[in-house]
């Protein structure tokens, strides 16, 4: 039998990220992207996998986020 040529891309590493913007005044898609990341307050900095879906969540909100 053949392998399975749907393999999961494996993560090249981390990335960490700092929230330095407020969440007053932003939509709920926003406030879902920085929880999502795991950011809970001003000046919180977070290690993430470097993962499609993390850095698209960090790309969504660059006025609210700073990468470390």
């Amino acid at each position: 039998m053949a392998a399975s040529k749907t393999s999961k891309p494996k993560a090249t590493g981390t990335f960490k990220v700092e929230l330095y913007g407020s969440l007053i005044g932003s939509t709920e898609g926003q406030r879902a992207c920085v929880r999502g990341l795991g950011l809970r307050r001003m000046r919180h900095v977070v290690e993430r996998e470097d993962t499609p879906a993390n850095r698209g969540m960090a790309k969504k909100v660059p006025h609210l986020v700073r990468f470390v």
